[in-house]
């Protein structure tokens, strides 16, 4: 069950003073720089947190027919709240061939943006503002000019996703284990909030004193969001009034007590997505059902990492939908799949050193043939040529100081 409310204030009253302790230990563990901040969530999501790479026959040729040529912009997301954080959204470029990656400055006027995703007709970028009094901002990227910020109606938003039609943002509030939608005008600007549900059904899992909303997006169909609650165990599926911007609650998955469960991303055949389990340290397969939204949470599955802790950030698959990668916090490596039965399977290959310490996040390039970590602790982001083929992962050159990096967002 999950309980709509309409203000902004609702929620920061009834937040147990506790209701983040756990993330903010976690965050803890990535350094003295970052031991203050908020800790974010990571992904920028398949298929919704980054841009979705465009569809690859999986063939090197064809792979390098696609790839753009010149430097490419490179968005990065940080704490700017904390010591040895950065002043905003980091400004850069990449070399789409070799990788490399070039600073060139900083967006200022948006508060901890841990996280970020731009929209469909990729003029506006999104940010979420991950602090107690919560908020989402707009930046126009022709001129890089901040539009404005809105309320999330919670604490601590660690993820957003622009829904595929470019009207709505979904936004997910760790702290008060809640979701918020805001329309977006024909500017990019976003206005008031139209939607807010806290999960307040299941109760919490082990270890856990209230519901932790750790993603919210859209599945492949459009038909549904869904939002990936750590605290309660679930993943929660929600229909969206597309007029409205207000959310029904249609269905619940639970995965088993005590995985905790942060980021889900789907296979391109829409049937299947794989789910991340941070508290567990497994990954599992789930069915999806479009007609009814339904998801079923299948078996448990390791992630190459050994009986340590680890807290897996985020996985992502492949466009052609034959591989798939996992960012390993605590292991610092990037775990590989083969995805098989179309797929309803993985198949664990192995784990990659991600070269940095800490992946809080990682996301494809549009052509899906470099793979970019940021790497909270080292302050770092490491990029990685994806073969298509087999799903090795190559370094490609060093590692590009960025600080406090908690997400990086090729365009």
């Amino acid at each position: 069950m999950a309980v709509t409310t309409g203000t902004s204030d609702d929620l920061r009253g009834d937040m147990d003073s506790g209701g983040w302790s756990r993330r903010r230990f976690v965050g803890a563990l990535a350094g003295g720089a970052a031991a203050a901040a908020l800790p974010a969530c990571d992904n920028a999501p398949a298929p919704a947190t980054t841009p979705a790479p465009e569809p690859a026959a999986g063939t090197s040729a064809s792979r390098e027919a696609r790839r753009p040529s010149g430097p490419r912009p490179l968005y990065l997301g940080t704490y700017t709240s904390v010591e040895g954080g950065g002043k905003g959204i980091g400004l850069a470029t990449y070399d789409a061939a070799t990788g490399r990656i070039t600073g060139s400055g900083t967006i200022t006027g948006v508060g901890d943006p841990s996280y970020l995703a731009l929209h469909p007709d990729r003029r506006t970028l999104y940010a979420v503002d991950e602090r107690d009094n919560g908020a989402v901002t707009a930046v126009r990227l022709a001129d890089r000019k901040v539009l404005g910020s809105r309320g999330t109606g919670g604490a601590a938003p660690c993820h957003l996703s622009v829904h595929p039609g470019g009207r709505w943002l979904l936004s997910a509030n760790y702290g008060s284990g809640s979701v918020a939608v805001h329309p977006i005008d024909a500017s990019g600007a976003l206005g008031e909030r139209t939607g807010l549900v806290r999960h307040t059904v299941p109760p919490p899992g082990p270890g856990q004193e209230g519901p932790h909303a750790h993603q919210f997006v859209t599945s492949p169909d459009g038909g549904h969001v869904l939002a990936v609650d750590l605290g309660t165990d679930t993943v929660y599926t929600y229909r969206l009034d597309d007029k409205a911007g207000t959310l029904t609650e249609v269905a619940q998955a639970r995965t088993r007590p005590g995985a905790g469960p942060r980021h889900l991303t789907f296979h391109p055949g829409g049937r299947y997505a794989y789910l991340a389990n941070e508290v567990d340290n497994t990954v599992a397969v789930c069915s999806y059902d479009p007609a009814s939204g339904r998801v079923e949470v299948g078996e448990a599955q390791s992630t190459g990492t050994g009986s340590g802790t680890n807290y897996p950030a985020q996985i992502l698959v492949t466009a052609d939908g034959r591989h798939a990668f996992l960012a390993n916090r605590g292991h610092n490596s990037l775990t590989r799949y083969a995805v098989e039965a179309d797929g309803a399977r993985l198949r664990l290959l192995g784990t990659v050193p991600v070269g940095g310490d800490f992946p809080r996040q990682i996301a494809f390039s549009p052509d899906g043939t470099l793979l970019f970590a940021a790497n909270q602790k080292s302050s770092t982001v490491t990029v990685f040529h994806v073969d298509g083929a087999d799903g090795g992962l190559r370094r490609a050159g060093e590692a590009f100081p960025s600080p406090v990096a908690v997400c990086a967002l090729p365009l």
